[in-house]
């Protein structure tokens, strides 16, 4: 291209060139276009000839020192349909016009590192990469439709509204990465909805102003350890790894794609699941409203996570399906709400739930507290009371006291598990006689049993008094029940004299007593602790 000054027209310019200088100085759009649906995919094999190419040279002049507009009108570049050809290249430039390309081919990889813009939308363009590492836009960056070949980089990016890449295919670079947008901040929406990737999504430390959508998304990595690498990620609202409706689907020719396909799909709506195909981690992670997995798939391998690690969010909705492999940890995480089902958990040594804190549940469909229990068991292959005391806590705190007794036996029970074989002995007889103190009716039937049992065994036989001028009138049913009840004095202990077999079940009577008094005086103390 010939030297030009700013705001002068090249003297070289090819016709498609010309027609793209004139639509920039009216803010109109230039388009290229065959009219013939296989012809203008800009992501099928035909060959788009010079009459439809422009050179990026001429492209970057328009942006970054383009004509003045026609009187009354506001200059803009809007193309549809066109070829660039050769390396886009705005590395540090500020490009003031509103940028629109639609439907566009590029030839080699578009660099916009530390580039101001406006607003900036690439809607269903074919792009070998974007390379835009500390972008900034007072508007929106939308890429929707788009295929990447050798990934995006949006690294430390300054997304002045919202970030649309809805519907895009990304490919892997060198490095293995799909999108890389550590520390990037996005002011308003992050919308992912239906997005495929085909590497690592690594969004560390990234800021969303609002809420993060990635509905339908299909995110792979079979290259590496994580398909969502996002530790350390703020979303002022919601992030939803959800199910999307399918029922609606926005015309294929808009300009401006709309803000979301569709909703979490409702009962018997056609939809497609969010699937991560490899590791997610979101260590660390702040959430302000909820992090939503209703009908999420994860396929993981069994050395993968799904990362919750110290986590915090009013409302964790983990609804989705259960994972087949790997592993499912929440460890750390601070929770107001959990919601879940009965079947989105992993098995055994699938999950891991050390120090998770969470404040009420609400299940979807049946979980009974059996089930419930195989969750906490299931997450604490070595035994720590610490998940049987939390489950037992948030049981009690919305009324269910009944479960949260049979939690905390449950507690008591594995525990039992881990004791020396006196201290398990002590267990079962614990358990056996008065169920821990948290069946504390058990208690009372085993002391009538033993009283009733009392009175018919010295009701057979009468002991000659110590103190022949100085006792009470025998009564075999007191009797026992003196015996039987420690420390409390009845007055008949004393006064008699047993001796032989009869001592020997005396005896018997006072040790049992003291068994049955030593468990029931731990129940009453657990009762009293919970109250």
């Amino acid at each position: 291209m010939t030297e030009a000054r700013a705001g002068e027209e090249p003297a070289d310019l090819t016709a498609a060139e010309h027609r793209m200088w004139e639509a920039y100085r009216t803010g109109s759009v230039c388009d290229l276009n065959a009219r013939s649906a296989d012809r203008d995919d800009p992501h099928a094999e035909h060959v788009w000839g010079p009459e439809r190419s422009v050179r990026a040279q001429v492209v970057a002049l328009l942006l970054l020192h383009g004509p003045s507009p026609v009187p009354g009108r506001v200059a803009s570049l809007k193309l549809r349909g066109v070829r660039i050809t050769g390396r886009l290249d705005l590395s540090g430039g500020t490009v003031g016009p509103y940028v629109e390309l639609q439907s566009c081919r590029f030839d080699s990889e578009i660099q916009l590192s530390e580039t101001r813009f406006g607003t900036l939308r690439l809607i269903n363009c074919a792009i070998p990469r974007l390379e835009a590492a500390r972008l900034h836009t007072e508007g929106d960056l939308h890429m929707p439709r788009c295929r990447v070949a050798r990934g995006i980089r949006l690294t430390d990016a300054q997304i002045g509204t919202d970030l649309l890449i809805s519907q895009t295919v990304v490919q892997r670079d060198t490095r293995g990465r799909a999108i890389t947008a550590d520390g990037m901040s996005v002011a308003q929406d992050f919308q992912g909805e239906l997005l495929e990737t085909y590497g690592e999504v690594s969004l560390r430390g990234a800021t969303v102003g609002v809420s993060m959508n990635m509905r339908g998304a299909r995110l792979r990595n079979p290259y590496g350890k994580y398909a969502l690498n996002a530790p350390q990620l703020t979303v002022e609202r919601t992030l939803y790894l959800t199910s999307i409706a399918l029922d609606y689907v926005p015309g294929s020719n808009s300009s401006t794609p709309p803000y979301g396909l569709g909703l979490t799909p409702t009962r018997g709506q056609r939809a497609q699941r969010f699937e991560c195909r490899g590791g997610m981690r979101l260590d660390d992670g702040r959430f302000g409203d909820a992090i939503d997995f209703y009908g999420a798939r994860f396929v993981l391998t069994e050395e993968q996570e799904i990362s919750l690690r110290r986590i915090q969010t009013p409302e964790f909705r983990f609804v989705g399906e259960r994972p087949e492999r790997g592993r499912v940890v929440v460890s750390g995480a601070k929770v107001v709400k959990l919601v879940d089902t009965s079947t989105s958990w992993p098995g055994p040594g699938g999950v891991s739930i050390e120090g998770f804190v969470y404040e009420n549940l609400a299940p979807r469909g049946h979980f009974p507290l059996s089930r419930r229990l195989e969750w906490v068991e299931a997450a604490t292959p070595e035994y720590s009371p610490e998940p049987y005391e939390r489950l037992a806590a948030v049981l009690r705190a919305s009324g269910e006291d009944a479960d949260a007794r049979e939690v905390l036996l449950a507690k008591q029970r594995r525990r039992r598990g881990t004791l020396p074989l006196a201290a398990k002995a002590w267990g079962h007889l614990q358990d056996w006689t008065v169920v821990y103190g948290y069946r504390p009716g058990r208690a009372a039937l085993w002391m009538a049993v033993l009283w009733a049992a009392g009175a018919l065994l010295f009701s057979q036989h009468r002991p000659p008094p110590i103190k022949e001028n100085e006792h009470p009138e025998w009564d075999a049913a007191l009797y026992a029940l003196d015996l039987i009840l420690p420390v409390i004095d009845l007055g008949q202990q004393a006064q008699w004299k047993v001796a032989g077999g009869w001592q020997w079940g005396a005896a018997a009577l006072i040790l049992l007593g003291w068994i049955l008094a030593t468990t029931v005086a731990a129940g009453a103390s657990r009762v009293l602790r919970r109250g």
